[in-house]
């Protein structure tokens, strides 16, 4: 069980490079009943309209950053931090620990037999130590690349510097418990997320979790 989160949940990291389907997994999960806490979704919720984070955020990037309705231009912040270290920097001290606030909070809110954590800075941040086992969506870099500009459309070179920022693919490999290959056909995702979520049901009932 992991020892940080005071919660009796047994918790699956879900994690992968961008442009790797990782939502499409976690998609999958939910469609067989399984929670998931989406740190993607934390990071927008911390900075929304009215939160103390924008405010030091506009101040510290200027009110460009801010959109007419209020909002933050995440394109705009994402071109700056993926440019100047620094500022990456800082912006990180400032929203992880917020971050990481509103992912427990989600993770203890769980009712399903388990639950999966999303984040593609799983590893990159203190959020691994949150989970008991992790699960890797993987992809060549090339594939991602790809992938990523067909659904962003984002430059290629913006998205190389994001892949550059995040943990090497072999480093995670190396770490992972699991490994999900998302360079075989869409369609069997479903049947091959059924036998994880098997397998994840078994290692929750040891562990005397569910």
């Amino acid at each position: 069980m992991n020892n940080l989160l005071q919660s009796d949940s047994f918790i699956v990291g879900l994690t992968g490079g961008i442009g790797s389907g990782k939502s499409t997994v976690a998609e999958a999960f939910r469609q067989l009943g399984i929670t998931t806490v989406d740190a993607d979704r934390a990071s927008r919720a911390v900075v929304e309209p009215g939160m103390p984070a924008l405010k030091s955020i506009a101040e510290q990037f200027g009110s460009e950053i801010i959109q007419e309705d209020g909002s933050l231009d995440r394109a705009a912040l994402r071109t700056i931090i993926f440019s100047d270290p620094a500022q990456k920097t800082w912006l990180e001290s400032l929203l992880h620990p917020l971050i990481r606030q509103w992912i427990v909070e989600q993770l203890q809110k769980a009712t399903s037999p388990y639950v999966i954590l999303e984040s593609p800075l799983l590893y990159e941040t203190d959020q691994h130590q949150l989970v008991d086992t992790v699960l890797l969506v993987d992809l060549p870099v090339e594939l991602q690349i790809e992938r990523a500009g067909a659904r962003d459309g984002n430059q290629s070179e913006q998205i190389k510097r994001i892949i550059a920022a995040q943990m090497p693919r072999e480093e995670k490999l190396s770490r992972a418990d699991w490994v999900f290959d998302n360079a075989q056909p869409l369609e069997a995702v479903t049947t091959r997320v059924a036998a994880l979520n098997n397998e994840f049901l078994s290692l929750a009932k040891t562990q005397g979790i569910s």
